[in-house]
């Protein structure tokens, strides 16, 4: 009894040494799968690159610091947590989605890699120093210098000025069909810009330390800021050389007009036969000299846009309201023109045209056009080209972690309670 009891013992000490060391083998495959294969494993693949899963987990940790950089600071500049969560609602979701971020962020690489790729074909480089400056820039640091000063203001030709609003009380059957538009004339010479204050060495570098210990706290290194920094510099380098090669234009034709805007087509439909009646500007004088009725179910805009280029109209007024303004002839009024906002609301515009003629894109238009023309770019490239693999959908970071300030609903401050007064004639009087 004793040797059996003696073989069952040592058949059990076998079998659990068994299960035991499979359990071990098993755990220290997993660990080698989490510290060595998985890390260097292809998250997505394109152009015959690879963006491994710690280089994007890498990307969205930073991507996430700089949220949370940017919602603390708006916070203690403001110091009003609900309106960062009105203005930074967007940002704040974003950061409350990790999965969401997660394929945004591997996007902006995959972009990345088709900019690094044609900068490359291009001759294009970005240094040291040119990130050292972008990142002096961006504390107003210029080396020491002041920022390049702005042009000095000169005597300029004023645009066409606004129709100055006839009063309701002296509009009668003597107003003339089409009123004349003043002469344009010499605009008065602005007083030139405050003469902007040097950043010394000294406070530059005080700013720039204390930036870094922030992202650190976070979690992210000085390397990785600037590595990001240098990203956005090839791509603005690459959108310049596009803008060259496919010749961008600096100027396009613009247009300025006087339009009425309304809720309902009927209040369109009334104004327009007043218009047919009247002439354009006296409605539109009339309409612009109405005080505004809080009662009225809608109130019309009247107003006048100078100097919008197509594109900025159509965002604004809708497709066949630009169309219109590029169509018609210059003081000629306009038909009944019809914006969908959305599967519900639609707007209604009458338009009549003050000016049209070439004139320079701003600084902003050209920026955006550049920007426009780099991502369209980036789509014909990636088209075809990247592979993307799901098995990292559930390994997106979640740190740094935002602060549960920034998405806790706002306890409303109570409203302090009003006492009773005794009422007239009353024995507490």
């Amino acid at each position: 009894m004793a040797r059996k009891e003696k073989e069952q013992k040592r058949s059990i000490y076998i079998g659990v040494g068994i299960v035991g060391g499979i359990l071990l083998v098993l755990l220290l495959i997993a660990l080698a799968n989490e510290l060595f294969i998985a890390p260097n494993r292809a998250v997505s693949e394109v152009s015959g690159e690879k963006i491994t899963l710690s280089d994007w987990q890498d990307r969205v940790r930073f991507e996430r610091a700089q949220r949370i950089l940017l919602l603390e600071t708006q916070l203690a500049s403001f110091g009003d947590i609900g309106l960062i969560q009105q203005f930074y609602g967007q940002v704040i979701q974003e950061l409350l989605t990790p999965e969401q971020m997660g394929a945004n962020v591997l996007n902006e690489m995959a972009n990345d890699i088709i900019v690094l790729q044609e900068a490359r074909a291009r001759g294009i480089t970005v240094t040291d120093e040119e990130v050292d400056e972008a990142i002096g820039e961006s504390f107003n640091y210029f080396g020491g210098e002041s920022p390049t000063p702005m042009p000095t203001p000169t005597a300029t030709i004023m645009p066409t000025p606004s129709i100055t609003p006839i009063p309701t009380a002296v509009i009668t059957d003597a107003v003339p069909t089409n009123t004349p538009f003043p002469t344009p004339t010499l605009g008065p010479t602005n007083p030139p810009p405050p003469t902007p204050t040097a950043v010394s060495a000294e406070a530059f570098q005080t700013e720039y330390e204390d930036l870094l210990a922030q992202y650190a706290a976070l979690g992210i290194t000085e390397a990785q800021y600037r590595d990001f920094v240098r990203l956005q510099l090839y791509r603005e380098k690459l959108a310049d050389a596009l803008a060259v090669a496919n010749n961008m234009p600096t100027e396009t034709e613009q247009a300025s007009f006087f339009f009425m805007a309304f809720d309902t087509e009927e209040q369109a439909n009334d104004a327009l036969a007043d218009v047919t009646a009247e002439g354009f500007l006296p409605v539109w004088n009339e309409l612009r000299s109405r005080p505004f009725d809080p009662e009225a179910a809608s109130n019309p805009v009247v107003s006048e846009m100078l100097w919008r280029t197509r594109a900025e109209i159509e965002q604004s007024f809708g497709i066949e309201t630009a169309a219109a303004v590029f169509a018609l002839p210059v003081n000629e009024a306009s038909g009944l023109l019809m914006q969908e906002v959305d599967e519900e609301t639609s707007r209604y515009y009458l338009v009549m045209v003050s000016g049209r003629e070439l004139r320079p894109l701003t600084e902003s238009a050209i920026n955006q056009a550049k920007q426009q023309e780099l991502a369209s770019f980036l789509d014909s490239r990636l088209t075809g080209n990247q592979t993307t693999y799901d098995f990292y959908l559930d390994r997106a970071p979640e740190t740094p972690r935002l602060d549960p300030i920034f998405y806790t609903p706002v306890t409303p401050t109570p409203a302090a309670p009003v006492p009773e007064l005794p009422l007239p004639g009353s024995s507490d009087q």
